[in-house]
């Protein structure tokens, strides 16, 4: 951990000349990337000068000690409060050292789809989508409707949208994953409890897919929306799907009245599930090693339990049980999310040692 801390003070400090150096300020856009580069080493560098100088105040005070002169006490005392001092700034530069996750800032696209249990799965999706909208209207996030396909009770088969928020994917991508629902069915006479299932998956928003593809590598149908709309439903053939064809990823887009919007938005998700797929590809030894670690886990995997009779939800990568059940539908997750990231940071400090 120290090498580490080390090699960035001094390469912070290198920085430092560069960009003052006449020569780097005529070239734009190196001094630019130079000085984003320092700007991300800023806070590491300031924490890690400040531990330096506390070790040599420690050194003072330890010379003071053993000296055995009237200081001595003072100076044990002193020592004491720098020991403090400095394992509260090494816990700091551990949180630091945590590789920082390049799309936590990124807008998310939300993809929910009811599971086992039918008719009763669809509306716990539905609510599951109200859910994550009055928690993003809670955050002043905007909430940008993708795909909708909802059943005749008013429940949803698949519903796609997308969250646009500053550190959206950081709050949401905790989410992916099997939501399992044990209530009273409105359908069911007896008052018998069900257990239905959803499944969520949380996705980046991608500017661009670092894959090689071409045009053939893309079906792209258009089709009339079906659902509510009007006369407008059954006379234009607005809504679009697109095929990824090597993948089999499919993704439709039917929200708009426009042909060219709904497009739009089709290939942002599409990108997004590229982006996603690839990244998983890429990352499924390191999954593999790192099961327990929240937020990289399959989505096949059963991540929460909303029991309705005790107005509990349950995390169960967590173990947390929280006893607000109707105010967490109505967006009040935010207990839960903090705890999750908590948790997350916790794995990944283990990786950082001293």
């Amino acid at each position: 951990m120290f090498e580490k801390l080390e090699a960035m003070l001094k390469r912070f400090n290198e920085l430092d000349g560069l960009i003052s150096d006449p020569e780097t300020v005529k070239k734009r856009e190196l001094w630019q990337s130079l000085v984003k580069e320092r700007a991300s080493l800023e806070e590491v560098a300031e924490k890690y000068s400040a531990y330096l100088k506390t070790e040599e105040e420690a050194a003072v005070c330890r010379e003071m000690m053993d000296s055995g002169d009237e200081m001595a006490e003072l100076a044990e005392a002193e020592y004491e409060e720098l020991g403090l001092k400095r394992a509260a700034l090494i816990d700091e530069l551990k949180i630091l050292l945590i590789p920082k996750d390049p799309m936590d800032e990124k807008n998310v696209i939300i993809e929910i789809r009811g599971g086992a249990g039918g008719e009763e799965a669809s509306l716990f999706a539905a609510d599951l989508m109200r859910m994550y909208h009055r928690f993003a209207e809670r955050l002043r996030w905007k909430v940008e409707e993708i795909n909708l396909n909802e059943t005749e009770l008013g429940g949803v088969k698949e519903a796609v949208f997308m969250l646009n928020g500053k550190g959206a994917y950081s709050k949401m991508k905790y989410e992916s994953g099997v939501h399992r629902v044990q209530r009273v069915p409105e359908t069911e006479s007896q008052g018998r409890v069900h257990t239905s299932t959803c499944t969520v998956a949380v996705l980046p928003e991608a500017e661009e897919v670092v894959v090689d593809f071409n045009e053939k590598d893309f079906k792209i149908d258009t089709y009339r929306s079906g659902g509510a709309g009007g006369q407008h439903v059954n006379k234009t053939e607005s809504a679009v799907r697109i095929t990824h064809l090597p993948t089999g990823i499919v993704v439709e887009c039917q929200d708009e009245r426009s042909q060219i919007k709904n497009r739009e938005k089709a290939w942002k998700v599409m990108n997004s599930r590229l982006y996603d797929y690839f990244r998983t590809q890429k990352d499924k030894e390191y999954a593999l090693n790192r099961k327990t670690q929240v937020g990289t886990g399959d989505r096949s995997e059963r991540i929460r339990t909303y029991n309705f009779p005790q107005g509990r939800v349950t995390d169960h990568r967590i173990g947390l049980t929280l006893y607000n059940l109707t105010d967490f539908m109505d967006g009040d997750m935010f207990e839960m999310v903090e705890a999750l990231q908590l948790y997350d940071r916790n794995l990944k400090l283990g990786d950082v040692a001293e």
